[in-house]
Parts: structure tokens; C-alpha cells; sequence
């Protein structure tokens, strides 16, 4: 593995009690770059992207073996502050989950936890973390509205400023778009195209043209090992392995 990754796992496995979901997955991700991570419904995938900000510790019985390490150092140490793991490393879920609160307050709301109260910088911050997630025209005049009176894209992006307010370094993306419109959809990835140069993003996708357009970096998961992994062009046009291959193309999955 790259010892400049911005995040990696080492010979990780994951388990719900006895059943082992993930099997030694190694895998690394630079900085600044989009991995989409593919393969069938059931495979892990999402299970492994909850791994990389311990949203897995919430269940009872589950385990970790093995490392995932954020700039070198193991995120499941002892020591380790799990609030401030999930700060560094976002998340974005598949449907939208705005509070049910104004959209100012929705995305102020980690800001708020960590014991920022000045308004004015509040107010710069929710801005500026509207705009970068693309939504600041639409919403600018709608700050003390309910965030749940938003369409489903517009509530995808707010969830997305919100996890951007926190100034996460990783950003992970379970099927940000999947129950969203084909236009909501495009929005969605021309933003994740935007926010590549300051964010290592992590995305889930069962839409392989999708993977193809956004991503540098694909990695293939089956029954919770890594099949195979490499640069998205590759993977689409000269797998290694004869099981991409069949995915990709449609005879599985």
C-alpha cells in the first residue's frame, strides 16, 4: 500500500458477530481523487465505506480486524476520538436526511456542536459551504425555511453542505444519487466533479455509467473481498480479472 495515501485499509475484515461481511481488503486512496467502489447488491460495499468513519460501531456485535488508517494512523485506536473521526471523514447517505429544521440550521448544525456560536461566522461558514456544494442560488432567500420543503436534489446538496460545513478532509458517498431524478442526478455529479480538487471522495454506485464518468480510481467488490482494483479507464476497458469483466459487461449482477 501507498505510504501517501490520504486513507487506506491493510488486510482489513469486518464482522457482524461470527459472520464475516469483509474479507482482508487492502486498498488505498490518494488525496484529492474520487475511488467509486462497484459490485453486486449484498457485496459490502456499503459496509466497507461505513468501516472508514466507524459508523459501524453504532451496531451491536460488529467488529474490526486489521487496520484502516487516516494519514498514517489507525482510526481504531483506543485513543482516538470518534467524534473527530467522523468530522474529518463525512458522510453523505443514500436518500437525503435533512433535519427538520431551517436550512440555515441544518447546516450550521455540526458547526454548532463543535461550539461555534459568533453569528456572523456561523452565517460566512453556512455560505460558504452552500456554495461549494452548489445550492446557494437556490436557497439564499430560503435559509429560515424548512430544509424539508426542498425536492429531493436540492435536499441531496444541502446534506452534502452540511457535511462539507465540518471542513471534512474525506468525504464518503453512499449512492448519493440513486433516489434522485436524472437531472437531480447530474447536478449531483457535476458537484462531486467540482469538489474533487480539495476532497479524497469515496463513492458507492451501482450505476456503472456513473462509476465511468466520475471517478479516477474504481474498485470492484464481490461476496466482501476486493476483487480487483485500478484507474476507472482500465477497469471498464481492460479489467484484470475475468469477474469485472462479466459485471461490468452485464452477465451477473
Amino acid at each position: 500500500m501507498s505510504t501517501s495515501a490520504k486513507m487506506e485499509t491493510r488486510n482489513m475484515s469486518f464482522y457482524y458477530g461470527e459472520s464475516k461481511a469483509l474479507e482482508n481488503i487492502s486498498i488505498a486512496f490518494q488525496a484529492c481523487r474520487v475511488t467509486s467502489l462497484i459490485g453486486p447488491s449484498g457485496c459490502g460495499k456499503s459496509t466497507f465505506l461505513r468501516t472508514l468513519n466507524r459508523m459501524n460501531d453504532i451496531i451491536a456485535g460488529t467488529r474490526v480486524e486489521g487496520e484502516v488508517l487516516l494519514d498514517g494512523r489507525s482510526i481504531y485506536d483506543a485513543d482516538v476520538d470518534v467524534v473527530d473521526i467522523r468530522r474529518r471523514v463525512g458522510m453523505v447517505f443514500q436518500k437525503p436526511n435533512p433535519f427538520p429544521k431551517t436550512i440555515f440550521n441544518d447546516v450550521a448544525y455540526g458547526l454548532r456542536i463543535r461550539g461555534l456560536r459568533n453569528r456572523t461566522e456561523l452565517y460566512d461558514r453556512v455560505e460558504a459551504s452552500l456554495k461549494a456544494a452548489a445550492i446557494w442560488d437556490e436557497v439564499k432567500d430560503r435559509l429560515n425555511e424548512s430544509a424539508l420543503g426542498l425536492s429531493g436534489g436540492q435536499q441531496q446538496r444541502v446534506c452534502i453542505a452540511r457535511a462539507l460545513a465540518v471542513e471534512p478532509e474525506v468525504l464518503l458517498m453512499d449512492e448519493p444519487a440513486s433516489a434522485l431524478d436524472p437531472i437531480a442526478t447530474q447536478k449531483i455529479e457535476e458537484l462531486i466533479r467540482a469538489l474533487r480538487d480539495r476532497y479524497t471522495i469515496i463513492i458507492v454506485t451501482h450505476n456503472m455509467q456513473q462509476a465511468a464518468r466520475i471517478s479516477d480510481e474504481t474498485a470492484f467488490l464481490y461476496m466482501g473481498k476486493l476483487v480487483e482494483v485500478g484507474k476507472t479507464d482500465m477497469i471498464f476497458t481492460k479489467p484484470s480479472c475475468r469477474r469485472t469483466e462479466d459485471y461490468i459487461t452485464g452477465r451477473f449482477g
